[in-house]
């Protein structure tokens, strides 16, 4: 509705400002949910795993296919705008939060990057990247450096990834499988999100890089933790340990992350010692 004297582009503009207001402020509101849940997990050692790749490789698609969740899955330039998140259960491993987030593009520019500061936070912050790249495109290793480019513009750059050649289906004769470096450890997995071939593959490939890592953390615990202490001790985790004026324990710990993931469950007070 326009006010007195106002023209039509008048009114449009300030509607547009209004819009753009209710936009920072929705995108604000997110970033600080997203950080109070980024922060449980961190607590907790729960890993999360981002999807990332090129506009139209097929993210939301697999996102799918792993959660059976309802996730806008279009050819469309970021028809994901806020990063959807779903747990998962990965063998060995446990609960896991597996992230869904924006399509990259060529050229992204800097403002549009800071715009979805809040969706590619979880990329920033994420235990492992899973790169999904359309195996099908002619300009594959275009859209792989082109994703590179914008994980190193947001400092996402040196986070571990594990590469998802995806559609597979449109492939000749292509089967399902997982390749590996001279460590054995799995570097790339072929699958088709579309008909679930080499999901399996992709899950063994999840539990392989994400059991291999390692939880380090210091606790403060009080005198009557004796018993916990003495956990610590049977796991051969406690690499430094020092006495509080207090009469409390400091301990500087350092396990597997399955083995931690595994003790906080049994001992849901040991997130409070933690500093």
């Amino acid at each position: 509705m326009r006010g007195p004297g106002e023209t039509q582009l008048e009114t449009d503009r300030r509607l547009l400002r209004n819009r753009i207001v209710q936009i920072q402020s929705r995108l604000e509101r997110v970033e600080k949910q997203r950080e109070q849940g980024r922060q449980s997990r961190i607590k907790a050692d729960v890993p999360t795993v981002s999807l990332v790749g090129y506009t139209n490789a097929g993210k939301s698609t697999l996102f799918n296919r792993i959660t059976e969740a309802r996730v806008y899955a279009a050819d469309q330039l970021f028809a994901t705008l806020d990063p959807t998140l779903r747990r998962i259960d990965v063998a060995d491993v446990g609960e896991t939060v597996l992230a869904d987030t924006v399509g990259f593009i060529r050229h992204l520019p800097h403002d549009l990057v800071a715009a979805f500061k809040a969706t590619l936070q979880e990329t920033r912050q994420a235990t492992l990247l899973l790169h999904v790249i359309d195996a099908a495109d002619v300009r594959v290793q275009e859209n792989i450096e082109a994703v590179n480019t914008v994980l190193e513009e947001i400092d996402a750059h040196e986070i571990p990834t594990l590469l998802v050649m995806n559609k597979i289906d449109m492939l000749e004769d292509f089967e399902p499988r997982i390749d590996r470096d001279e460590e054995n450890k799995p570097i790339r997995v072929w699958l088709s999100a579309q008909t679930g071939a080499g999901i399996p593959q992709l899950f063994q490939a999840l539990t392989e890089r994400l059991s291999g890592e390692v939880a380090q953390h210091t606790l403060r615990l009080p005198p009557q933790e004796g018993r916990l202490r003495s956990r610590f001790y049977q796991l051969q985790a406690i690499e430094k340990e020092w006495m509080e004026e207090d009469g409390s324990v400091s301990l500087q710990v350092r396990m597997p992350i399955v083995d931690w993931r595994r003790l906080c469950k049994q001992e849901p007070a040991l997130i409070d010692y933690l500093i």
